[in-house]
């Protein structure tokens, strides 16, 4: 039976939200979570994981929470972002930012996969894929995610600071590529909201569109466990290498992104 596209939504919202909440709280932000709203900001230098994750407010009150979440980004010094999925409300809370001083950053397509239904891809000559499970390994992993994801080094410093904190059992555990011998690749698996979510899929720029970032994927997700779907927000750029593994999209979440204030 095919899965209700609801369901599958919640749980990618679900994954995501419980995945910042945690590394958000073990880099030391501040926690919401009220029943009306979940953030977590000041725990990282990075916009995206100073974040406002869930939000069910009434039109009286959203532009005072958004303003609460500005002042509160503004307090400790950090950018910041709301994360609006499908289950956001009120409907127009985009616009809302926007009109408080937030900039559209764009679109992260929500996939999902059942894990008896993903394909594997193609064998990749010489790739050896190896689970992180101690310090030396994790040090090796934040410096390979540096040399191609996101803010580069310094977003690869602050989450291997934080996951050296959350340790390497579940519901957390990262994954390396190695190519011929030397470290190409990442990818994290986080259990949670029933599923496995995917993140931090990245191979460096040298090794790309040989097929390593599916190859590291899907072995992730084949020691995934008991879940039975596999979940994660993709970049456009990645769509089709998660298409191709069997990934559906089911929705978007909108980034908005306000930078740290300049204090001159």
């Amino acid at each position: 039976m095919e899965r209700p596209p609801g369901v599958a939504m919640r749980e990618i919202e679900e994954n995501a939200a419980e995945l910042l909440m945690a590394m958000g709280a073990a880099g030391g932000g501040v926690q919401r979570d009220d029943g009306t709203v979940r953030w977590t900001i000041g725990g990282s230098p990075i916009d995206y994981h100073n974040a406002v994750v869930a939000a069910d407010l009434t039109a009286d009150k959203v532009d005072s929470t958004i303003t609460e979440s500005l002042e509160l980004m503004r307090q400790r010094d950090v950018p910041g972002s709301w994360h609006v999925g499908p289950s956001m409300r009120p409907a127009n809370i985009g616009q809302r930012l926007i009109e408080a001083g937030f900039r559209y950053d764009g679109s992260e397509p929500g996939m999902a996969v059942k894990l008896s239904e993903l394909r594997r891809p193609s064998v990749v000559p010489g790739l050896e894929i190896t689970r992180v499970r101690n310090d030396d390994d994790l040090a090796i992993w934040a410096a390979t995610l540096g040399g191609g994801f996101g803010e580069g080094e310094r977003e690869a410093r602050w989450v291997g600071s934080v996951y050296r904190k959350l340790g390497y059992g579940d519901p957390w555990r990262h994954y390396l590529g190695w190519l011929d011998g030397q470290p190409v690749a990442t990818t994290t698996v986080y259990l949670a909201a029933g599923v496995a979510g995917v993140y931090f899929v990245m191979t460096i720029p040298e090794a790309r569109r040989r097929g390593i970032g599916a190859a590291i994927t899907y072995a992730a997700l084949r020691e995934a466990g008991d879940v039975e779907y596999g979940v994660l927000g993709s970049s456009p750029a990645g769509r089709s290498v998660y298409a191709g593994l069997g990934f559906r999209e089911y929705c978007r979440i909108e980034l908005f992104v306000v930078p740290a204030v300049d204090r001159g």
